[in-house]
């Protein structure tokens, strides 16, 4: 990854991060990560973590950004929740967000993009 591409990466996470807190969702821990994925943010909204993936839409069509977010990558992202519930006493519910941020700071959110079970 360039780091121009990283810096944007940075810069959408950012975004998300203060949309999402705005919001009402709180913080536990942002870009966790392990060998086989990782996690942009993590975050909870009541009772419920919501792992949250974020993606920054270039200059193409603007979408939803799930299409984005293909079946590997999902896989990858469900390993990573497995490995940081693993690490915690408590077993919430818990859902995967997916957060995409494109040109002109249009923000769209999606809640419980995908489920392990898909």
């Amino acid at each position: 990854m360039t780091t121009q591409a990283r810096q944007i990466g940075q810069q959408a996470e950012d975004q998300a991060l203060a949309y999402l807190q705005a919001q009402g969702l709180r913080l536990y821990e942002r870009n966790f990560q392990i060998r086989r994925g990782e996690i942009d943010l993590i975050m909870r909204e009541g009772d419920e973590v919501a792992f949250i993936e974020v993606r920054a839409r270039g200059h193409s069509p603007f979408g939803d950004g799930i299409d984005s977010v293909t079946r590997s990558k999902q896989r990858r992202l469900i390993a990573a929740a497995s490995a940081w519930l693993q690490r915690r006493r408590e077993q919430p519910p818990t859902r995967f967000d997916v957060v995409a941020v494109a040109p002109g700071d249009k923000i769209v959110w999606i809640k419980d993009a995908f489920r392990p079970d898909d």
